[in-house]
C-alpha cells in the first residue's frame, strides 16, 4: 500500500467535497493500492495539522456547523507557514481565485512547489496569470502541477489531450465554458425569462454566486481560454490579450429573433481567436446544450472534431477532475 500525504488549502465547497469523496471512496482507492492521508487542512484564519492524519469525519461535522476552530488540533498557523513546514506529497490548492493578482492561490502554489510538493488546483486565476512562471518552477523542481478542474469541471479536456491525443495537433478549441451563463441563456430562450429573472433563479438554485459578475461578464470563461491556449496550443497568451464581451446586453427580444431563424445565443470562448462573446449557434449544433452544462469542441488534424459535454461546476463534478489528477500523480510517486 502506497501512503500519499496530502495538504488541503481551502475548506470551502470544493475542499469539503474532496473530503466527502475521500471518505466515500476510501475502499476503492485502497484497492488501487493508494492510501490518501490528509495531514493538514488550511483555512483563511487558521489550520489543522496532524502528522498521523486529520480526522476527516470530525472536520466535516465541525465545518457544517461553522465551528472548525473548535477542532482539538486547530491553531492560528496560516497556510503559507504550513506549506513551508509540513512535508507532504501533494498540495490541493482549492481557494477562490482573485483576478487581479491570482492570490492567495499563486502564493500557495509557488510555496508548495518550492518546498518540493506536487500541486493540484481548481483555482483558475493563478494558472491563467502566472502560467509560465509556475510551470517553469514545477519543471525545475521535477514536480507535477495539474489543474484539470480549473478548466471544465468534470470534463477531462486537458487529460484527454495529454493521454489520448498525443499524436494530434490541436487546431482550435471553442465552446461553452461557464455553466452559470449557459443556465441563464437557456432559461431566457426556453422560458422567456429576462436576464435578471433567470439570474435570480440561478442564484436561488446555487448555480450562480451572490456576485455573478465574473460569470456573466465573461471573465471566468476568459480565464479558461487563457489556460487552454497556453497548455494545449502553446500560445503564450496573457489574460489581457483576450477580447471579452459578456451577456449583460443579451435581451429576450434578441433571443426571440434568433429562435425565429433557427438559432440560439450562447456565450462562447474561442481559444484560437482569443475571444469570449455571445454567438449565434444553430439549434441542431452540438454546442446547443441546456441547463448548466458545458460543451467544448476540439478540432485536431488526426482525430478531427471532438465534442465534450458535461457539468462545469459543482463540488462532486469538479472533484472528479481533482481526483483524476491526484491519482495520476500518486501512481507516479
Amino acid at each position: 500500500m502506497k501512503k500519499i500525504k496530502l495538504v488541503i488549502v481551502g475548506g470551502g465547497v470544493i475542499g469539503k467535497g474532496f473530503i466527502k469523496i475521500l471518505l466515500e471512496k476510501n475502499k476503492f482507492l485502497k484497492n488501487m493500492g493508494l492510501d490518501l492521508e490528509v495531514v493538514a487542512l488550511c483555512e483563511i484564519d487558521g489550520s489543522i495539522v496532524c502528522e498521523g492524519g486529520v480526522d476527516l469525519k470530525r472536520v466535516l461535522e465541525l465545518s457544517d456547523r461553522g465551528e472548525l476552530n473548535k477542532h482539538k488540533q486547530w491553531s492560528s498557523i496560516k497556510s503559507m507557514e504550513v506549506l513551508g513546514q509540513v512535508k507532504a506529497d501533494i498540495v490541493l490548492e482549492l481557494t477562490p481565485g482573485n483576478i487581479e493578482y491570482g492570490e492567495p492561490g499563486y502564493g500557495h502554489i509557488k510555496k508548495a512547489l518550492e518546498n518540493g510538493m506536487h500541486v493540484v488546483t481548481s483555482n483558475k486565476p493563478p494558472i491563467a496569470l502566472h502560467y509560465r512562471e509556475l510551470h517553469e518552477l514545477a519543471l525545475e523542481r521535477k514536480l507535477e502541477l495539474r489543474y484539470e478542474a480549473a478548466v471544465g469541471g468534470a470534463i477531462p479536456i486537458l487529460n484527454l489531450h495529454r493521454k489520448c491525443l498525443q499524436i494530434n495537433e490541436v487546431k482550435s478549441i471553442y465552446g461553452i465554458l461557464n455553466g452559470t451563463t449557459n443556465y441563464v441563456l437557456s432559461k431566457m430562450v426556453e422560458d422567456g425569462l429576462s436576464l435578471e429573472n433567470a439570474l435570480n433563479e440561478a442564484k436561488e438554485l446555487g448555480i450562480a454566486e451572490k456576485d455573478p459578475s465574473y460569470d456573466i461578464d465573461g471573465v471566468d470563461t476568459a480565464l479558461k481560454v487563457v489556460i487552454l491556449a497556453n497548455s494545449m496550443l502553446d500560445m503564450n497568451v496573457e489574460f489581457g490579450d483576450i477580447r471579452i464581451q459578456g451577456i449583460r446586453d443579451v435581451t429576450p427580444e434578441a433571443m426571440d429573433l434568433a429562435k425565429k431563424h433557427g438559432y440560439v445565443i450562447k456565450l462562447i470562448g474561442d481559444v484560437r481567436r482569443m475571444e469570449v462573446s455571445p454567438r449565434l449557434i444553430p439549434v441542431d449544433h452540438p454546442l446547443n446544450v441546456s441547463d448548466s452544462l458545458n460543451a467544448v469542441m476540439i478540432d485536431s488534424d488526426i482525430s478531427g472534431e471532438l465534442t465534450l459535454v458535461g457539468y462545469g461546476a459543482g463540488a462532486r463534478e469538479t472533484n472528479s477532475s481533482i481526483y483524476s489528477d491526484v491519482i495520476e500523480i500518486a501512481e507516479g510517486i
